[in-house]
């Protein structure tokens, strides 16, 4: 039973996800802008609702256990930004592999892709950073947790700055179908988009709060950590509308809206998530912990330098983002 109710609340998940970044991109084409802030910012923020969701609500509203909320705030804090890195974009190559070849060429566009793992890199190494500082040090957590707000205020904007010009590039957001809400006889209008949005964002929560309990229950009865379960399943949940998002923009040969949408995601949870588990968990270097943050961040790195190589991106280039992904699994549970 409650491993169909985790199964219900994945459906749940996902037909919010759709019916969101259905209306993100109806959004993006009235307000004409780019095709970079529609998938780091609008579709970005959108999706990563449910990791965002889980972590408040387990902190603030969760289990009657205060060590189980922590964990499965740690868990699906630090999950998401490893999933994402990892598994999530290697996901989204390989659905391209067969038509485009392991050495056939990935086209996002360029600013945009270094400015969301530069500001990414930078904020996960003060997340790391602020493991090692001590409780009692809580002035020092606090400002690390501020700072890392202040980042993403910061990359909010450049990003929008920087849209302008991708939209004279050619770079401007099309919505490929109609929105769901206009194919009951709504007209598509700004109202319609917004009701649609708000819709999306409700089952999105609800569907969060929903895993909340489940991975309580699923911890018990598996007998492994709450925190361990939060890791690894529910970034496999709360991240499936980035996966299926992206997946679905790339095969449709839209490969600024596919890489945006996962590493807008990737600053947003590296940013404001860490900030919040910095001031209101533990926030230590447990192994589980350490060599999730060490893989994120190599899983970056690696992006990143391959993106500024001379001749591009390739297919190939994500299999090792993909593999890192299973170097963790083995880490934490052999």
């Amino acid at each position: 039973m409650v491993f169909a109710t985790l199964f219900l609340m994945l459906i749940v998940i996902l037909i919010a996800a759709e019916v969101f970044t259905n209306a993100l991109e109806h959004l993006g084409e009235k307000l004409g802008i780019s095709e970079g802030v529609t998938g780091s910012l609008f579709a970005a923020v959108g999706t990563a609702l449910p990791e965002t969701m889980v972590p408040l609500l387990a902190l603030l509203a969760g289990t009657s256990s205060v060590a189980v909320n922590e964990e499965i705030g740690v868990g699906a804090i630090l999950g998401a930004p490893l999933m994402l890195a990892t598994l999530s974009i290697f996901l989204m190559a390989f659905s391209v592999w067969k038509r485009r070849t392991s050495i056939g060429h990935l086209r996002p566009e360029k600013t945009g892709l270094l400015r969301d793992l530069n500001f990414f890199i930078a904020a996960f190494a003060f997340a790391t950073l602020a493991m090692f500082v001590p409780h009692q040090h809580i002035v020092v957590r606090y400002g690390l947790g501020f700072g890392m707000v202040m980042i993403y205020f910061v990359y909010v904007m450049l990003t929008l700055r920087a849209s302008k010009d991708l939209v004279e590039d050619g770079h401007a957001t099309e919505a490929d179908s109609d929105m769901f809400l206009c194919k009951l006889g709504l007209p598509n209008n700004m109202v319609v988009i917004i009701v649609q949005l708000v819709l999306g964002l409700a089952l999105l929560i609800a569907g969060a709060k929903g895993f909340i309990h489940g991975v309580e229950e699923a911890a018990s009865i598996l007998g492994i950590s709450a925190l361990l379960l939060s890791l690894l399943i529910i970034p496999i949940a709360t991240e499936l509308p980035e996966k299926v998002n992206s997946i679905l923009w790339i095969r449709k040969g839209k490969d600024t809206l596919a890489f945006g949408n996962i590493t807008g995601a990737m600053v947003f949870q590296g940013t404001l998530l860490p900030a919040i588990g910095i001031m209101l968990t533990p926030w230590e270097p447990r192994k589980e912990v350490l060599a999730g943050v060490i893989i994120t961040m190599i899983a970056a790195i690696w992006l990143r330098v391959m993106a500024t190589r001379e001749g591009g991106l390739r297919v190939w280039h994500i299999g090792f983002n993909g593999l890192l992904y299973v170097t963790y699994l083995a880490i934490v549970l052999l």
